[in-house]
């Protein structure tokens, strides 16, 4: 086992925080690239763009697949058909702070699956982070009464639909990794291939798909496949292998951040004064459910189950999530 220096992690992370900063950037490249290509289209060549990539640099990897990869590639392709159509249709539909900001709720909802899956109570690590995180969306996308804002409900939920559904992917991509028969490279990589397929399709039966014609849509589609989906789905594990897996998760947490960050420097998107304290509070709650305060109080949390009621088809699902899995990309 290869030893982990303090240069080494600090380097990883560095990888990682750049991963995260392209995350944080795709929204407005996005919303750039949708002026002249469809939601299907844009997609379409985004996933298989990237499938190219991982294909060219890790040919030999992708060689010998079985069935059972193929399976769940299928599977978590699919899933991420919902994800990105609900990710890029919120964009259009909302502003980029929310999308993100809504996007990122995974981090939030990925535990509370597990908890019904797995029919534990939830601690109350996960009761306070959920709570703020409620709060902080109810700030986020109400108008200043409280009231339903009508003028980007639409984005705000296709935004939130993105991040439910992504959780869900997370437990199949968990289930998958643990089958002794699947390959976890070749599952995302093929994983890519099925979204691409799947949305290509989509364009050509809703869509007119075309080729962009400004360089500048060129260069941000090519950004979202190239940097956000291939070369970061490299780079994520390999990073992963020489950092600790709190650093990542705090560190992934920071992608509503560049978001909004972005959109505010980029496309001058201001929000109101009760938007910004919605975001600090998502915030709040994403680095509450990342930080293990148990290396504070030296008391190691623990799930209390519940006594009634029967998993079901519920007990096939692993009984631990792999920690900190963010998008295979976004």
């Amino acid at each position: 086992m290869q030893q982990i220096t303090r240069k080494t992690e600090l380097r990883a992370d560095f990888m990682l925080m750049l991963v995260t900063l392209g995350w944080g950037v795709s929204y407005y490249a996005m919303d750039v690239a949708l002026t002249e290509v469809d939601t299907f289209t844009l997609n379409a060549y985004r996933f298989l763009g990237a499938f190219a990539v991982a294909g060219i640099f890790t040919f030999n990897k992708l060689k010998s697949v079985n069935r059972t990869t193929m399976m769940y590639s299928v599977l978590i392709g699919l899933d991420l058909v919902i994800v990105y159509i609900g990710a890029t249709l919120g964009v259009q539909y909302t502003t980029l702070s929310n999308s993100a900001f809504l996007c990122s709720i995974t981090v939030i909802v990925t535990p509370i699956l597990e908890l019904f899956i797995l029919k534990h109570k939830p601690s109350r690590k996960i009761v306070i982070a959920v709570t703020l995180c409620m709060i902080g969306i109810m700030f986020l996308t109400l108008k200043d009464d409280f009231s339903i804002n009508t003028s980007h409900l639409k984005g705000d939920l296709f935004s939130l639909m993105a991040g439910l559904v992504y959780a869900l992917e997370i437990i199949i991509t968990d289930k998958a990794v643990k089958n002794e028969k699947v390959d976890p490279y070749q599952v995302g990589v093929f994983g890519l291939l099925v979204t691409g397929s799947v949305m290509l399709v989509l364009g050509f039966m809703f869509e007119n798909p075309s080729l962009p014609s400004t360089g500048r849509v060129w260069g941000y589609i090519i950004f979202l496949a190239l940097f956000c989906t291939g070369l970061a789905f490299i780079v994520q594990p390999i990073a992963q292998q020489y950092t600790e897996a709190s650093h990542v998760g705090l560190i992934y947490a920071l992608e509503p951040v560049f978001a909004g960050v972005t959109a505010f420097i980029m496309a001058g998107e201001i929000l109101s004064p009760k938007g910004y304290i919605g975001e600090v509070l998502m915030i709040g709650s994403l680095f509450i459910m990342e930080i293990d305060f148990s290396r504070f109080t030296g008391k190691k949390e623990e799930y209390e189950p519940i006594e009634a009621g029967t998993a079901g088809a519920a007990d096939e699902v692993p009984a631990e999530m792999i920690e900190n899995t963010k998008k295979e990309d976004n």
